[in-house]
């Protein structure tokens, strides 16, 4: 089946999102993901954005989603995974942080001019719970596929966090720092310039790096 994505610019009321749905399913199409985009506030509209594939001629599935009261406008879109592409996560401690955002943000400029899409995501945090939840999130967001942790310090619930998201099939680089999330790691590097290099790396197909091959180890 054909991969489309559309956004329709909708009224603010409820059952919106229904009568959408409801149409991409009469057309037995397989919604993959969702995402709805308020407008200001006291706005009378919002955008809902789709991704689905389908069998049936997207032109005809445009027409009958225009139909349904309440939408204004809906159009195909290039999705999601086109223009941003592989997500990748970095969380810890600020000046950490910065540090390899600035090697994954060089690291992905270069492959990217090469034809892939790789975004970098950061959020400096502090505290053990706040992240370890920060952890636990990142695993079901839409295509992340490097979560990277850079502190000082960090462990006890934090590790019990990483180990879970590791068996749901997200790899994790942590930098070499005090605590059990190192060890928790699939990749622990000491260089916070080069964690951000290693981390793009792996999962850009236009690169030679088989993570796999390195998991356990210590740069």
């Amino acid at each position: 089946m054909s991969a489309y994505a559309v956004v329709a610019k909708v009224s603010d009321r409820p059952g919106m999102l229904h009568g959408l749905t409801g149409v991409l399913a009469d057309h037995d199409a397989n919604i993959t993901y969702v995402d709805i985009h308020p407008g200001a506030p006291g706005a009378p509209h919002s955008e809902i954005y789709l991704e689905f594939t389908t069998e049936r001629p997207i032109e005809a599935v445009l027409a009958e989603l225009g139909t349904v009261q309440g939408v204004n406008v809906v159009e195909e879109t290039p999705s999601f995974a086109k223009i941003y592409g592989k997500r990748i996560v970095v969380m810890g401690g600020g000046a950490q942080v910065g540090m390899v955002a600035m090697g994954a943000v060089a690291e992905a400029d270069r492959h990217n001019i090469r034809g892939e899409r790789i975004s970098v995501d950061t959020i400096p945090l502090v505290g053990e719970h706040e992240l370890a939840a920060a952890v636990r999130a990142t695993a079901p967001l839409p295509r992340v596929k490097m979560l990277v942790l850079a502190g000082s310090i960090m462990g006890g619930e934090i590790a019990e966090a990483v180990e879970e998201v590791r068996k749901n099939g997200l790899w994790v680089i942590s930098l070499n720092m005090v605590g059990s999330v190192p060890d928790a790691a699939d990749l622990v590097v000491s260089d916070p310039v080069q964690a951000g290099v290693m981390a793009v790396m792996a999962v850009a197909d236009t690169a030679k790096f088989d993570l796999m091959r390195q998991l356990k180890r210590r740069y």
